[in-house]
Order: structure tokens, then sequence, then C-alpha cells
């Protein structure tokens, strides 16, 4: 117990630790992004107001020549280029050098689109357009959406499959200690059961109530091995399948009513493949009583075994009252029972015996209200 307190804490850490990094990343990227497009649209607008001033002040001295060419110079990621109003080109700046006057100047009309371009007024009626863009490392931040995306698909991934696999651990533990509770707490009074019994014999060894009795301690046996073992990994030892349904349905046949027509019905051959029989049988058990209750004492139960391509099939049909289609969806969640008194474990029981213990699926293969319904397990062949 303590190491799955210690495995689902980790599973917690890891989670928030994941959350932590995803918000980081998406946080920081943002600002980052924005930060730097408010910086080089400030380094546009100090540079054009420097070549404003220059063509406005007549002759500047050495020092302000001097502070307009390191303003121009410090630029030295942006792409700018200036065209006058005939598309000529004037000047650029921290472009591919290898790049033609006619490519710079459609490239200047495709940063207009980006960004509007600035006008500077040289004298009156001639002007000078600035044209701008993105530096490099901004342009390359534009996949950052696409990465942050890729991030965020990744987190709830992460979190769908951390939140099942938390579901699931949850209910497996609650399962087998509810399992082993069970089987100690049965173990206990059946002991002293069998104890009593010894000591009947001896009194009376042919008593018909002492041979009825020494049936259900052998039940309560077999109930609490059942339990045992669902509590812990079993072990799939039993291959013969037949004399493991058949027995099960020998037992079930004298103990339901008289008024339902039982049958099973087995290839002309043996089918061997590896399972668990005491399991096995409490999942027939489970279904064959499900089925009896649907029939309210009454009707017909079809047992039957086959093989279809690289399955075994078993499948148990009733002609009883059958599932709305809620029913047939919430039918093996544990919890849900459509019985006044009923607990809502048996179906999920047995789904968690083929699926985990057998790797094998049940499921609800047909079922109509007031016709019946079908219930059918697959079982891999060995």
């Amino acid at each position: 117990m303590r190491k799955s307190i210690f495995a689902r804490l980790n599973n917690w850490i890891i989670f928030v630790l994941m959350t932590i990094v995803v918000l980081t990343i998406v946080i920081a990227s943002t600002i980052l992004i924005n930060f730097l497009r408010k910086e080089e649209i400030k380094r546009v607008d100090i540079l054009v107001s420097a070549l404003k001033f220059q063509q406005e002040v007549d002759n500047p001295n050495l020092e302000v020549q001097a502070l307009l060419l390191q303003i121009y110079s410090s630029n030295t990621t942006v792409p700018v280029i200036i065209l006058d109003e005939k598309d000529n080109l004037i000047e650029h700046k921290n472009l591919p050098k290898d790049v033609d006057p006619d490519e710079i100047v459609a490239l200047a009309k495709k940063m207009g689109k980006s960004y509007p371009p600035i006008e500077i007024e040289i004298t009156k009626g001639d002007k000078q357009i600035v044209f701008y863009d993105n530096s490099p490392l901004l342009n390359n931040l534009r996949y950052s959406p696409y990465i942050l995306g890729f991030f965020i698909l990744c987190y709830f991934l992460f979190s769908f499959w951390f939140f099942r696999t938390i579901k699931k651990t949850d209910e497996g533990y609650l399962w087998a200690g509810l399992a082993k509770e069970t089987a100690h707490q049965i173990g206990t009074p059946l002991s002293s059961m069998i104890g009593w019994m010894e000591i009947m014999k001896l009194e009376d060894p042919e008593s018909e109530g002492v041979h009825e009795i020494e049936k259900d301690i052998e039940r309560l046996k077999t109930i609490s091995e059942r339990f045992s073992k669902i509590g812990s990994v079993p072990e799939l030892n039993d291959m013969d399948l037949n004399k493991t349904i058949s027995d099960n349905y020998d037992y079930l046949k004298t103990r339901i009513s008289k008024k339902i027509n039982f049958g099973l019905h087995f290839p002309g051959y043996t089918i061997k493949v590896p399972h668990n029989r005491i399991l096995m049988s409490w999942v027939i058990e489970n279904l064959v009583k499900n089925a009896v209750d649907a029939m309210k004492g009454e009707g017909s139960i079809s047992m039957s075994v086959g093989e279809r391509n690289k399955n075994i099939i078993i499948e148990i049909q009733d002609n009883g009252s059958g599932m709305t289609k809620q029913q047939a969806r919430n039918a093996f969640k544990p919890g849900y029972s459509t019985k006044k008194r009923g607990w809502g474990l048996g179906l999920s029981l047995a789904k968690r015996v083929v699926q985990e213990y057998h790797n094998g699926d049940i499921k609800i293969s047909q079922t109509e209200v007031g016709k019946g319904t079908t219930f059918r397990i697959m079982i891999r062949k060995a």
C-alpha cells in the first residue's frame, strides 16, 4: 500500500511539473515575442526621427552628425528600405548582399503589407518612404505558436493519460484491497465451520444434512479462493476450457429455477486455452445469474463455446427483459445496477477478470428490450 501511495504521489508531481513547464513556455514566449516586436518598432521610429532631423537641419554640427550616424548604425537587425515617391531605391540596410535593386523594391512593397510605411518629407512636394519589417529573429519566432500548440497538445494527451492511469490505479487498489479483505473475512468463520463439520461427521457420517453442509463449505472455499486470486495476479495454469465450463454448468443447473431451460453447446472437440479455472467459473456464474435475474426466474438460457479466427468465443444468451442502449453502455461500470438490491460489482469484476487477467474481451453483443441479451467473451488462442 505504501508503494501505491508513493506511485500516485510521483504521478501527481510529474503532472504538476508538466503543467508548470507548459505554462512557463507559453507565458515566456508570448512576453518575448511582444517585447521584441515593440522594441523593433521603437527602433524604427527612432531611426525615422533621426532621418527627419537630418533632413530638417541644414548644417548639423559634428556632434549631431555623429549621433545620427550612431543611431543609424545601431540598427543591425531590422531590415529597412528607403524609396522615393517613384519607387526608386535610395538606401537599404540589413538585407542580403546578393539582392538586386528590383528585388529590393518588390521586397519593400511586401514589407508595406506587414507594417504601414513611414513618409519623410524632404522638401515641399518631395518625399521619401521608409519600409521596414521584422528582424530574422522575430520572423523565426513566428513558428513559436506551432511549437506551443504542439506542447499544449502533448500536455493534454499527457493529462488524459495521467488521469486515466490514476483512475485505473485507484480502482485497481480498491478492487485488490476489497478482494483480499473479503477473502480474509470469509476464511476465519470458514475454518471454524470445517472444524464443526468434522465433529458432526463423527456423530453421524451418513447424515444428509452433513453432506449438504459439506457442499456449501466447499462452495465457500471456492468463493474465498476467487477473492484471494482477484486480489493478486493469478496464474493461468488450466487448459481444458470444456471441463471448466461444463463443471460450472453442472453446478449452476442444480441451483437455478426448474422453470429455466438451461442448455450448453460444445463443439465436437476439446478447446484448450490457458485460463484460471476459479476465476473463469466466476465470470460464467456472474453472467448466468444476471440472465436469471433478467428472466425473473422463468425462461431459457443458452451457453455456447466455439472458435472464430484466432479467438475462443463463449456466448451466454437469454430471453429475458433485455436492456436499453444506456443500460448496455453502463452495464460494466462499477456500481451500476438496474436491481434495487444490486451492488453493481458482478459485471465489472467479470470484465476485470477477462480483460486484465486473460487478455480477452467481454461485451454485450446483442440486446433488445423485451427479447433478451447475449453476452460474449472472447479469449485469444494460445
